[in-house]
């Protein structure tokens, strides 16, 4: 726990009679850590949480090694960019970003603005209102007021909505130079393949509960329950398919309508080793071999049917 930037530990949050959140825990370092769930799992309370925004029912949740709702002088290390927070439409991007450098008490409040709206490359925006932002614009704009006291945590709640592919990049490179420097960045997002190319680790949140934790190559590993699906593209899929299907680690073989040999196997380790020979004994070419089940939205579809 001594590096650990938030703990997270025991921690419950109800409503009445309804559980958002159920007996969490876990740890987030710097680095990008992923927080993904369907609606309704309870993310958006946790980040609250987290923030100081929202008393636990339950257990004990510390950033930095304090209380968020105790100390206010944390505000000052952490920047949090809530989804649905409206922002003032009459100020312009400037002005917007200014205030936030005011409340969070920046020594040099120009300087830092003009530097946090360069950051997100909206410079030449900065003078126009606020409403005649596009979403995306406007969510760009956020973080700049998000990050303009250079923060050393950063919470975002699905910061990626309304930007385009060209923002999306700029948005995954900027958090990434922000890793670089040693700060720690909690995302939550629906957007499962930015997160995994962007979070080193991934927590995935079903029903209130925390369904696995760790990156998502060894959340997938973990689910040993499951076959892995595998596909095979040949230049004769079905006499590979009739020699996979005698092999032990294979549960079962078919022939998509597109030619590839789709195997399923608790075992990738061992069918992968034996494809080049079994394909060698048969004279058969190997295009190409890819798991269909080694990626986050397979594991987050799993986890849910679980």
């Amino acid at each position: 726990m001594g590096d650990a930037t938030i703990s997270v530990q025991s921690v419950s949050k109800w409503f009445g009679s309804v559980v958002a959140v159920s007996d969490v825990s876990f740890e987030v370092r710097p680095g990008i850590t992923g927080l993904l769930g369907p609606n309704g799992a309870g993310k958006t309370t946790l980040l609250r949480m987290m923030s100081g925004l929202a008393k636990v029912s339950q257990g004990r949740i510390s950033v930095f090694g304090e209380d968020p709702r105790q100390t206010t002088e944390l505000y000052r290390r952490v920047g949090v960019m809530a989804e649905h927070e409206s922002t003032y439409e009459f100020l312009t991007g400037r002005q917007l970003v200014r205030l936030s450098a005011k409340l969070k008490r920046v020594a040099d409040v120009e300087a830092a603005t003009t530097r946090a709206i360069e950051r997100v490359d909206l410079l030449a925006a900065a003078e126009r209102p606020v409403r005649t932002y596009s979403r995306g614009m406007k969510q760009r704009m956020k973080l700049a007021a998000t990050i303009v006291h250079d923060p050393e945590l950063l919470i975002l709640d699905e910061p990626l909505n309304g930007a385009d592919p060209k923002q999306r990049l700029q948005f995954q490179e900027l958090l990434r130079r922000f890793a670089q420097e040693g700060r720690t960045i909690l995302i939550s997002s629906h957007i499962l393949e930015e997160v995994e190319l962007l979070a080193g680790t991934v927590l995935l949140m079903v029903n209130g509960k925390l369904a696995a934790e760790g990156d998502h190559h060894a959340i997938r590993a973990a689910l040993d329950s499951r076959p892995y699906h595998v596909r095979v593209v040949c230049d004769g899929p079905r006499q590979l398919a009739a020699g996979l299907v005698r092999l032990d680690a294979v549960d079962s073989v078919q022939v998509d309508p597109d030619g590839g040999v789709v195997v399923l196997s608790r075992n990738v380790a061992a069918v992968q080793t034996s494809l080049p020979r079994l394909a060698g004994e048969l004279s058969i070419r190997l295009v190409r071999v890819e798991p269909l089940d080694d990626s986050l939205e397979s594991v987050f579809e799993y986890l849910i049917e679980r």
